[in-house]
């Protein structure tokens, strides 16, 4: 009996003990045949030399003539960039934070700041130039090997894959690693493919990632170990039991509680406001003579383009950035995920994301069907692809800061969510006025604007509810006074012992 409770009680070391050796074995391997490439690629081995242009010349002779294929090739490799990557661990490790596992984040801030300082330091040591083709598609800045996205690739997503595994069902564990795993080789080709990096520099990036990878995963189970605790198989990810706390938000029943009749709701809502959009569109742009809203049409831009002077241009370009595309983008993807993290819900993500597929269709289509002439002024943002009529800037910046305001107002009743409500006003103003400014809108193109954001908004509140959950008792994550813990438990996190 004693020897079957020694037995039992020594056998998580044993299968430690055996993971480790293959694990160790594995990172050893990686680390050897990276080195091996390393030393082929400093001396300039002939055959390797010779292969790797080749491979570069064929690649482009495929690639070149087909522009619709590098803008697909350019949209893969752009997601192993470093804005990306950096991205997503940032808020990854934000989340964590928010979620108590500072252990976690401790583990993403480390592998990820290891791989930012591997490529660059390496590429300067080796000094190798990128491939020169007959027809360049593409430019990357820097030396050539190894390859910076397949080595931050493999890193950044293979340490978040390990990460949030137990947040997955286990029958999407094995599809997850193999997502992983093909979306790590596409922007390794794409890297080939488009002509910036030979074939050497993307394996190189690739053994280099996995041996980095597999060093700090070792880590942290040694880590583990240390303290007591079980080491289970990396197929389970680096801390099971925190499954629960990472998950993004519980399996709920139903986001929404008649989903068929809201989706019904929501297409009769947007043919009436496209048909409000229309009806006042026309009639400012073709049927206002003579009326209030010719005079302000005409005299507005007048007046701002003969106030122009090169600091108020500058600042108008620099704030109607605000609300271009790029901009709304990241601001929607920095706050959705915080959203998850902090009240466990989705519903307010979807509401955030139907605010702004709804006004970018609303914009189009009553863009297209007004086909309103931008002011009579100087037009210094030049030739746009849209009509004036209603401004899609504007809209855009409205919505998503109203959409902002609602959903954080009513989560606190800390002094700060006033500040969203004075960025719901201050943002859509100020876009308004940059682009009035720079002449590439009249004041009823903002009226415009107002209007879809405003029945948009009021629809989508009405339908989907962004607030239920709060008035059903969901708490957040964390308490707003409980901010500065996350400090503290990041600082015990990385303390030795």
């Amino acid at each position: 009996m004693t020897a079957v409770k020694e037995s039992t009680a020594r056998r998580p070391l044993g299968h430690f003990a055996e993971r480790s050796v293959v694990g160790l074995l594995a990172v050893a391997g990686a680390g050897v045949a990276f080195g091996l490439l390393l030393m082929l690629v400093r001396f300039r081995w002939s055959p390797m030399y010779h292969a790797d242009h080749e491979a570069a010349e064929w690649f482009n002779g495929l690639v070149a003539p087909h522009h619709a294929l590098v803008t697909v090739l350019q949209a893969v490799t752009d997601l192993g960039g470093r804005p990306v990557l950096i991205w997503l661990v940032t808020i990854a490790v934000v989340a964590l934070l928010i979620r108590r596992q500072s252990r976690l984040a401790v583990y993403l801030i480390v592998t990820g700041v290891g791989g930012l300082i591997l490529d660059p330091s390496l590429k300067a040591l080796v000094g190798r130039l990128r491939p020169v083709v007959d027809v360049p598609v593409a430019s990357a800045p820097g030396n050539s090997f190894p390859s910076g996205h397949a080595l931050g690739s493999f890193v950044a997503y293979g340490a978040l894959l390990l990460v949030f595994l137990p947040a997955m069902s286990p029958r999407f564990r094995k599809p997850a690693i193999a997502v992983v795993a093909v979306l790590v080789a596409l922007i390794g080709l794409t890297r080939i493919a488009l002509g910036v990096h030979f074939v050497s520099d993307v394996i190189g990036g690739w053994l280099l990632g996995a041996a980095w990878l597999g060093v700090t995963a070792y880590a942290f189970r040694l880590w583990r170990r240390e303290r007591g605790r079980s080491v289970p198989p990396l197929s389970e990810g680096l801390e099971p039991e925190a499954g629960d706390k990472i998950t993004p938000a519980p399996a709920e029943e139903h986001v929404l509680e008649h989903p068929r009749s809201a989706v019904a709701e929501l297409l009769v809502g947007w043919v009436i406001v496209f048909g409000a959009l229309y009806a006042f569109g026309t009639y400012v742009s073709y049927h206002a003579k003579g009326t209030v809203f010719e005079t302000m049409d005409t005299d507005v831009p007048r007046w701002f383009a003969d106030r122009h002077t090169d600091f108020l241009t500058e600042l108008s370009w620099w704030w109607s950035k605000f609300g271009d595309t790029h901009a709304i983008l990241i601001v929607s993807l920095v706050f959705c995920p915080l959203v998850l993290a902090i009240w466990k819900r989705w519903r307010p993500v979807l509401f955030v994301v139907l605010a702004l597929f709804g006004e970018l269709s609303l914009f189009l289509a009553s863009a297209r069907v007004v086909d309103r002439p931008r002011p009579a002024v100087e037009n210094l943002d030049g030739q746009m692809p849209t009509s004036s009529f209603p401004s899609g800037h504007i809209a855009a910046t409205t919505c998503l800061w109203l959409v902002i305001a609602i959903i954080v107002f009513v989560r606190t009743d800390r002094w700060w969510r006033w500040l969203f409500v004075a960025l719901a006003v201050i943002m859509p103003v100020g876009v308004a006025t940059s682009r009035m400014y720079r002449g590439m809108h009249h004041p009823t193109d903002f009226m415009g604007a107002l209007i879809l954001s405003g029945l948009w908004i009021g629809l989508l509140y009405w339908v989907i509810r962004p607030n239920a959950d709060v008035n059903e008792g969901n708490r957040p994550e964390i308490e707003s006074e409980q901010v500065d813990e996350l400090d503290d438990e990041l600082a015990k996190a990385g303390r030795p012992g």
